[in-house]
């Protein structure tokens, strides 16, 4: 199976880690990706991945697009959204919208990843309650409850989670998170992000 991949360096190596069974190949530009017309199946990991035009493909595409949606940017009926955040495609579930066909299906199953299919909503699930973690470190940073520093242990030894919340935001990139939450915010005023991450960013 060819699979030709448009994303940084980090995230083309997380990708390809997950199985070596495939011929993973690395476009320079979007117009070079797009037109690649002897793969399989195109996979884009860049940030911007869900403003792109994919109407220039019919081949199966996959997109990292946490904050759009596939229905607000009208994307063809071959374009499947997944959280392609740095460090979610190293679990063992991806969450994703559209479409799946069999190619789609045939790539999770090679890479051995268990395919959660969600409403196309912003934010999947996962992101949602991460990028809320996020944002409340955030505030606590703010009121100077305490340091990063001490909140991420704080949150790593008291909930167990494998990363503390200022570790999940420089991983993920806070603008990253940022966007999640103002898309949110608009229809739930809880997911209003903080003043400090919307400085820093």
């Amino acid at each position: 199976m060819k699979v030709v991949v448009l994303a940084d360096d980090h995230s083309f190596q997380e990708l390809i880690s997950l199985s070596d069974q495939i011929n993973w190949l690395r476009a320079d530009d979007f117009n070079s990706w797009i037109q690649s017309s002897n793969a399989d199946l195109l996979f884009n990991l860049n940030d911007n991945a869900c403003f792109e035009n994919y109407n220039g493909s019919s081949l199966p595409i996959f997109i990292n697009s946490v904050s759009e949606t596939l229905k607000n940017q009208n994307h063809p009926v071959n374009v499947v959204r997944v959280n392609g955040w740095h460090g979610f495609l190293k679990r063992t579930h991806w969450e994703m919208a559209g479409n799946l066909g069999d190619t789609h299906l045939m790539l999770i199953e090679k890479l051995n990843i268990k395919s959660c299919i969600l409403t196309d909503e912003p934010g999947f699930v996962t992101a949602r309650i991460i990028a809320m973690i996020i944002n409340e470190a955030f505030f606590a940073k703010e009121q100077q409850v305490s340091t990063e520093s001490e909140i991420d242990i704080a949150m790593k030894l008291g909930t167990n989670y494998p990363k503390g919340p200022f570790e999940w935001a420089h991983e993920i990139g806070k603008k990253n998170v940022l966007d999640l939450l103002i898309k949110l915010s608009i229809i739930d005023k809880r997911y209003q992000p903080s003043a400090l991450l919307q400085k820093e960013v």
